[in-house]
Formats: C-alpha cells, structure tokens, sequence
C-alpha cells in the first residue's frame, strides 16, 4: 500500500493502532511504519500507536490520544480540573482514570498518567466530540471523587488550600445530588467524610 492511499484510509482517526490499520489490510507490511516514520510522515506515540506527522494537536486531540493508548480509561483528576476551568495552573500531564493497572507514557508529545479504579467505578464519565470521533471526560462532580479516591492523604483544610481549587466555577457547574449519588456508589466512608469536609471548605453546601 502506497502512503497516499494509507493515510486516505485513516484520515478519519486524529490516532490509530495496528489493529486499525490490520483492519483496513490484513497483511499489512509493518516495515512500511518504520520508513514512513523515517521519512517524517507519520510519528509513533508509544508501540502499536501512530498519528500523521501533519496532525495539529490540541487539547481535544491529546484528549483522544490519552484514550485510545491505554484502554479503557476516561480522562480525570488534576486534567480534568484544568480543563473545567478549576485550577489556575497548566497541568504537568494528561491524568486518566483506567480500569487497567497504573501506568505512565512519557512521549514526545507529553506525559500520559493512568490511576487505576476499580471497573465497577469506572462511571461517570461524558462523550465530547473531538473531529469525527468522541473523547471521554469525567463529569466534574466525578472528577471531583475521583480525585480525593487515589489522593486519600487530602485530609485537611491546609491540604485543601493548596489544591487552589476555584470554588465559584464549581458552584456553577456542579450538582449536589449527582455528586451525593456518585459518592454512594463508592461505598467509603472514609471517603465520603473527606470529600464532605471538602465541601464544606469551600462553602459547597
């Protein structure tokens, strides 16, 4: 196969794997991979995963790459604060929850950090279309949770202070019933107390 035609296949994915393209030719020469990657035209992220050299990344773009290299995970945590406006400071790497073990990627294009949940709390996650396909997102109440689930030394109001967390867009974004609900799934009441003493701090009532 040519790489004009190649890429003509896959222009629909902003990432694909081998079982992508072993899809579209069974017998695909995966030498061809090597060459094209030498030749600029497209890049590997980790083993098995690709993009077009030309693809323009964004926040959208690594979301979907976050998604598809380590599955199933949605992204969570410190990214998702960020991306629903609720902490001042850039994230150093793409937070993702999985029901796989934890894990990072440093690649070329940033640091890919997988938390693991339990499968039966892998939940609470939305689908945002990102070009023809869909990324997913923790809802920011589940963000929240998930958040204080894997950092259960958060216990104080010294520890909350230093999240530096924005209360207000909280507020206006999040729902109390939804996040109780959430919270029960869990079944902590470890957790439950630290998150509610969280609120608390932050006026959430």
């Amino acid at each position: 196969m040519q790489f004009m035609d190649f890429k003509e296949n896959l222009k629909e994915f902003a990432i694909f794997s081998l079982n992508d393209i072993r899809k579209i030719e069974a017998d695909f020469d995966l030498r061809r991979l090597s060459e094209w990657q030498a030749k600029g035209y497209i890049k590997m992220i980790r083993s098995g995963y690709y993009i077009f050299s030309d693809l323009e990344l964004s926040e959208s773009v690594l979301f979907l790459i976050a998604n598809k290299i380590y599955s199933p995970s949605y992204i969570s945590f410190e990214m998702a604060f960020s991306h629903y406006g609720l902490i001042p400071e850039a994230v150093y790497g793409i937070t993702s929850a999985t029901s796989q073990k934890t894990n990072r990627f440093k690649t070329d294009f940033g640091e890919f950090i997988y938390c693991h949940l339990k499968p039966d709390l892998m939940f609470g996650y939305t689908l945002v279309l990102c070009q023809t396909h869909h990324f997913k997102i923790a809802e920011i109440e589940k963000a929240l949770i998930d958040y204080f689930y894997i950092n259960s030394h958060l216990k104080s109001e010294n520890d909350f202070a230093e999240i530096r967390f924005n209360s207000e867009e909280f507020k206006l974004k999040a729902n109390k019933e939804k996040l109780n609900k959430y919270l029960e799934v869990f079944g902590s009441k470890s957790l439950s107390q630290r998150v509610n003493k969280f609120l608390t701090y932050i006026k959430y009532a």
